[in-house]
């Protein structure tokens, strides 16, 4: 493996489908903050959400919240802190890999930074987007599934206290940062040839707009033409479109998730869940791509209760949230198929 992202994390490996597909579901943006406290020390507090990702092989989501219990905070309207005793709860939730990179991650400060690490090094499930230093915050998470040989990436491109201050450097701890997005570019280009397929989650765009702004635009083809299969992210509390673009599937907005508003615009989620051609994708590595490898995408609409979780709606309910998620889809410049 290149040394150029650092040492990477290995998650598990899980079977995959005996017909060749693996399935990839991604779900918004986590914390603990308020009446979700207790969640946070309930190994079983988000089980309900289990089900929810049905039989894909490889779940994620990004925990937007210092792993932390000291430090002070940051000088920033919110702070969002949970012990680590939450990484227990995502892993019983289902989940399989998580990202750090966001505007939260580093709320509490050096002090928060160390837990956080710490946390990350005992975690049940591979975190990305945070590192000691630079190499250590761009590298990916390996995970196999039937086979196929997954780069996960985390990175942040919300600019704001903690990429002024907390931005992972050649010695310094902190998030991997996509502003400019070189160096999240030139870590998928490093892996690109020595994986099956790349999945880059990032924290990207402006809060509560429901079109992507010009720069994530810009950082999704730059992340397609350096091989990226897969490019999702969150962090503008809005569902926004999803959809193709070149040999890459992106979605520019998975909303909320575990959160604390539960009234629509804010409440709306889902699962997104991507199916992957595993044969074709071992046939063509990402550099050397010519059509996508990502055949198919469902979104299963949700909607956060007043207890902070996500739950299935009724059938009414699912058909308008699924046609506000397609109709996103037009501001994007993406493709409703591969």
């Amino acid at each position: 493996m290149s040394s150029d992202p650092g040492t990477s994390s290995v998650a598990p490996a899980t079977p995959g489908d005996a017909a060749g597909a693996v399935t990839l579901a991604f779900g918004g943006d986590i914390h603990f903050e308020e009446y979700l406290r207790p969640l946070a020390g309930d190994p079983e507090g988000l089980a309900a959400l289990k089900p929810l990702w049905g039989a894909a092989d490889l779940r994620m989501a990004n925990l937007e919240t210092a792993i932390t219990e000291r430090g002070a905070p940051i000088g920033k309207e919110f702070h969002f802190r949970t012990p680590a005793s939450a990484l227990t709860t995502l892993a019983n939730a289902g989940l399989t890999v998580l990202t750090e990179a966001n505007n939260h991650g580093v709320d509490f400060g050096p002090d928060g930074l160390g837990d956080t690490l710490a946390a990350r090094a005992s975690s049940p499930i591979p975190i990305v987007g945070i590192g000691t230093d630079e190499s250590d915050a761009y590298a990916p998470a390996l995970v196999t599934v039937g086979g196929l040989k997954i780069a996960v990436f985390g990175a942040d491109q919300v600019y704001e206290m903690t990429l002024a201050n907390y931005s992972a450097g050649a010695t310094k701890a902190g998030v991997a940062s996509a502003l400019p997005d070189t160096r999240i570019v030139k870590a998928v280009t490093a892996i690109r040839d020595e994986v099956d397929l790349v999945v880059v989650y990032l924290h990207w765009g402006l809060d509560y707009q429901h079109c992507p702004d010009g720069q994530s635009i810009a950082t999704a083809k730059d992340l397609e033409a350096a091989g990226a299969d897969v490019i999702v992210g969150a962090h503008s509390h809005r569902v926004n479109g999803a959809g193709w673009l070149g040999t890459a599937y992106v979605a520019y907005g998975l909303g909320n998730f575990v959160w604390w508003r539960s009234a629509e615009p804010d409440s709306r989620t889902g699962i997104l869940t991507l199916t992957v051609d595993a044969a074709a994708s071992r046939a063509a590595r990402p550099g050397s791509r010519t059509t996508p490898v990502v055949t198919n995408a469902t979104w299963l609409p949700l909607l956060i209760g007043r207890d902070g979780i996500p739950a299935r709606v009724s059938p009414a309910d699912s058909h308008r949230l699924h046609t506000v998620w397609d109709q996103a889809r037009a501001c994007t410049g993406l493709a409703a198929s591969p």
